[in-house]
């Protein structure tokens, strides 16, 4: 993990934790640092009113064991679902679960898209890889057709899942994407994030040499930033469009930011 330079990302971290266990070049230090700086741009002096869950893969680690919080590092693709446990016995903590694409769009499909289309108040923030980068590289439903993986040898042949409209689609209040070519954003989009009721999603492409890189002929870390760097940014209120991503075509910015009730209104469990 690359921690910042900055002092206030080590208060949140758990020292004892680092160096860690992401490849050289990995992008999940950069959205732990987003997420830090989001939650210090908030004026958290700890961590001691979160309470993180996520699930298995690279993207899982980055909460578990690095951040000094109350974290639960649960079984893969149910970490919403213990976020949904967990958030109604306990509505006062601020509950985020951050986990990797396919953690939470495969095996953990189905739990993403009932937790946005019941507003649940947690916030989740997706590192999509695109590829399965801890146990092998096989396919996710993130791959861009075409590409070759490990179960995919002759290339992808089904169409990858648009995760930020996906999550708008079911009903989440607040959705935006980004990439870690793109951290300035990202913080703030995670920041609006936390303060905001409902279900909240945040997607951020993440760069993976070793796994994504080396199948797929995307190249090293500089390589898949330059590309970040290309993607196209929606203007703000742009109407959504039905979209097949592809590596060229996968737009940046918000996608929902709505008021709708949220679940713990609906239970009486938050105020108005």
């Amino acid at each position: 993990m690359v921690v910042s330079n900055h002092h206030f990302a080590r208060r949140y971290l758990r020292e004892k934790a680092l160096p860690t266990p992401f490849c050289p070049g990995c992008g999940n230090g950069i959205i732990a640092n987003a997420f830090l700086k989001a939650v210090h741009d908030l004026g958290h002096e700890d961590l001691s009113g979160f309470a993180f869950v996520s699930g298995i893969g690279c993207g899982a680690w980055i909460p578990s064991p690095h951040f000094n919080a109350d974290t639960l590092h649960t079984t893969h693709g149910r970490a919403i679902a213990f976020a949904t446990g967990l958030k109604l016995a306990r509505p006062e903590l601020t509950v985020v679960v951050i986990s990797g694409d396919g953690d939470l769009a495969a095996i953990g499909g189905n739990h993403l898209i009932h937790a946005a289309r019941r507003n649940l108040d947690i916030t989740v923030i997706c590192s999509t890889n695109f590829i399965y980068g801890m146990t092998g590289g096989q396919v996710a439903p993130t791959t861009f057709t075409g590409d070759r993986t490990t179960t995919s040898p002759y290339g992808n042949p089904e169409r990858p899942f648009d995760l930020a409209r996906l999550v708008a689609a079911a009903g989440a209040n607040y959705v935006a994407r980004w990439t870690t070519a793109h951290p300035i954003q990202a913080s703030r989009s995670i920041r609006k994030a936390l303060e905001r009721k409902g279900f909240s999603f945040i997607e951020i492409l993440s760069q993976c040499p070793t796994a994504y890189g080396r199948r797929t002929g995307a190249g090293q870390a500089p390589d898949m930033i330059k590309w970040f760097k290309q993607l196209p940014v929606r203007k703000r209120g742009q109407p959504l469009t039905p979209s097949v991503p592809t590596k060229m075509g996968q737009d940046l910015g918000e996608f929902a930011d709505r008021e709708d009730v949220s679940l713990l209104e609906s239970l009486g469990l938050l105020s108005s």
